[in-house]
């Protein structure tokens, strides 16, 4: 299910929400990440305060991906462009030119 988050709001309550559906307590979660059920219960409350790090570290821990879409002019979503092998792999594929 994709969850379109907008303001810090949103992102606390979907943390939550996410949680509780995994079925973890604040102190299991914050012992998942290495954090104390308090950082948890911050994070939740006020997710500004977070960091990168520690939110996807979060979000890997509710077993949730982050994925980053361009938008057209009317606000759609679109697709991302292909990458080539190069691209993912960092290798020249026998087809691909110099």
């Amino acid at each position: 299910m994709d969850y379109r988050i907008q303001s810090p709001g949103q992102l606390s309550s979907h943390l939550r929400a996410l949680r509780k559906t995994a079925g973890l307590s604040q102190q299991q979660l914050g012992a998942l990440i290495g954090v104390g059920q308090t950082r948890i219960a911050r994070i939740e409350a006020d997710p500004s305060s977070i960091s990168t790090d520690q939110l996807l570290s979060i979000l890997s821990a509710l077993g949730v991906q982050v994925i980053l879409r361009t938008q057209d002019e009317a606000g759609k979503a679109v697709a991302a462009p292909k990458r080539s092998a190069r691209a993912r792999t960092g290798r020249r594929t026998p087809d691909e030119p110099w």
